[in-house]
């Protein structure tokens, strides 16, 4: 056992199952084996005559394991969705010229988030015109010869209030 393994914290029963249960789901083996049980099961109808029960066999199955499914996905939908949230918090706090203001913010209530991504989507207009002003300014026949892009406007996020 390596020195990462026997310090890694030990996981819950579910955390394991969950995520055994979402790499095992996801593989295009197990899709294989799906389509395989409900082939077996169509040609078992003549077998069965078709009856009710055959019938209410397939139906009580999938219904109980999309009853589980929709749990373990949410779980790994959970987990995914946190572990990126604390990624992007590290990256805004971790440079210098980003906003603060946006770490937690999916913990924001949700007229606070529309307001946030009403002002990001007017900075974000406003960029694009600034890039499609440089893009239409003449270029200079002596930058014409050589691989250098029409310039494009700098980046000008800080830690100072947004005007809306």
């Amino acid at each position: 056992m390596t020195a990462r393994h026997r310090h890694a914290p030990r996981r819950s029963w579910f955390t394991r199952f969950a995520k055994a249960a979402s790499r095992l789901s996801g593989r295009p083996v197990t899709f294989g084996l799906a389509v395989a049980v409900i082939l077996a099961w169509a040609l078992t109808g003549p077998l069965f005559h078709y009856s009710d029960t055959w019938q209410l066999v397939i139906n009580t199955s999938t219904t109980i394991i999309t009853f589980l499914m929709v749990f373990l996905i949410q779980n790994t939908q959970n987990r995914d969705t946190e572990a990126l949230q604390v990624k992007l918090d590290e990256l805004i706090r971790a440079v210098d010229t980003a906003q603060n203001t946006l770490l937690d913010l999916e913990e924001l209530e949700d007229d606070e988030m529309d307001r946030m991504r009403d002002t990001y989507q007017m900075l974000a207009r406003r960029a694009r015109e600034e890039a499609r002003k440089a893009m239409r300014k003449p270029v200079p026949p002596s930058q014409t010869t050589g691989s250098t892009p029409a310039p494009v406007p700098e980046n000008r996020g800080t830690d100072r209030p947004i005007a809306g």
